[in-house]
């Protein structure tokens, strides 16, 4: 019997401003990633926009679309998390989930570089989209799959 499916994808982005040292900022974002992006044919994608100012941001940027790889990432970003973490996605799950089913995640930028996962609201973060694999494609089914996920973890 196959696992459930919980998401449909999975979209990472970050973005690294002129101040940010781009390697760094590229590095720690590949490391979310608990596979061999190449040998799995995921893309990395970078995009290069101008900002207030005319100040140059790269926009890094992966989407995670196969079963195995959304439930590798997502097993590997809540081994990151600690339990007050998970417990503070946990009792904001509905302030997270949009109208469209997504469930929202952003990292605090600078905490990620050292190596530490912490869960923000705001500012200088890693984003992360969770698209609910939700049938009927509702906010209650979705709530379901979410208590679901993480009374599991």
């Amino acid at each position: 019997m196959s696992k459930m499916k919980y998401f449909h994808s999975i979209r990472l982005k970050v973005f690294s401003t002129p101040e940010d040292d781009e390697e760094i900022i590229k590095k720690a974002f590949l490391g979310l990633i608990p596979f061999d992006l190449a040998k799995e044919k995921v893309e990395c994608k970078t995009q290069t926009v101008s900002g207030f100012t005319e100040r140059k941001i790269k926009i890094f940027e992966i989407s995670l679309s196969k079963q195995r790889h959304t439930d590798a990432f997502f097993e590997f970003l809540m081994s990151k998390l600690n339990d007050g973490q998970k417990k503070l996605l946990f009792r904001q799950k509905e302030s997270r989930l949009d109208d469209n089913i997504n469930f929202f995640i952003r990292l605090d930028k600078e905490k990620l570089l050292n190596s530490e996962y912490f869960i923000t609201d705001y500012g200088n973060c890693f984003h992360i989209r969770l698209s609910i694999a939700a049938f009927p494609a509702r906010k209650d089914a979705a709530l379901k799959i979410i208590n679901d996920i993480f009374l599991k973890s």
